[in-house]
């Protein structure tokens, strides 16, 4: 009973704090916190957020002696367009994951998180999408939350009113934000899951090429499987 009760307050709260992300979003920003993304010049909606993880819109050929000087290891493209166009050289690493924020789940989020801590081991790393603000805005927020330990009204407020774009791209990531189980996903990233939830695409397909694996072995190898019945009746014999 007295759960049920608490569901109105919930959902009321929900509302309240979606509704809040978006007012402030269209309000002027006076004062940016020290603790965000800081811009590094004035192109491609460039934004440093820790000495090894920068944010961006698209870059362009232009952008190589930049990422040069920023010693730029592995560039991440959150666009179903490939950066070979535009990215030369073979000293910076690509990784590609595509995915849009209105159909966002888990399994995309713990994919970025999960690529940006390797890639971190190898030098400062890029995140970018088309304009820097809402797919790299999510992915950047929740990297605030899950790995930094930010709470996330920090996290969005940094998104929102961070200046990296407008209100009208940030509703889907906000709406995610709001759902995401924030130690569910640490779990899962610490634990090299691809997914918080076992029915994942992503966890099913993992089982199936376990299970596969385990029948090819059977198929491949059948000796083995009659090896060790056999041993096994030795032993209850002794």
């Amino acid at each position: 009973m007295l759960k049920n009760q608490w569901l109105p307050a919930f959902g009321l709260a929900f509302i309240a704090l979606f509704s809040s992300a978006f007012a402030q979003a269209d309000e002027p920003i006076s004062i940016r916190s020290p603790e965000w993304a800081q811009p590094v010049g004035s192109q491609y909606n460039l934004h440093q957020m820790t000495p090894t993880l920068y944010r961006s819109g698209l870059p362009d050929s232009n952008a190589a002696p930049l990422l040069e000087k920023l010693k730029i290891g592995t560039v991440i493209n959150f666009l179903p367009e490939s950066d070979a166009d535009w990215l030369k050289s073979p000293d910076i690493r690509q990784v590609q994951l595509t995915y849009r924020t209105n159909h966002v789940d888990d399994s995309d989020v713990l994919a970025a998180l999960r690529a940006i801590q390797e890639a971190e081991t190898n030098g400062p790393v890029l995140m970018h999408c088309k304009h820097g603000s809402d797919r790299t805005g999510l992915m950047a927020a929740m990297y605030r939350v899950v790995i930094q330990g930010w709470s996330k009204e920090d996290a969005l407020n940094e998104m929102t009113l961070g200046g990296f774009g407008t209100s009208n791209g940030f509703k889907d990531g906000v709406r995610y934000m709001m759902r995401a189980d924030v130690d569910k996903l640490r779990k899962a990233l610490l634990n090299g899951e691809c997914s918080t939830s076992a029915f994942a695409l992503c966890s099913v397909k993992s089982w199936m090429n376990t299970a596969n694996t385990g029948s090819w072995i059977q198929t491949a190898l059948p000796g083995v499987t009659s090896k060790n019945k056999r041993t096994e009746s030795t032993n209850d014999l002794e």
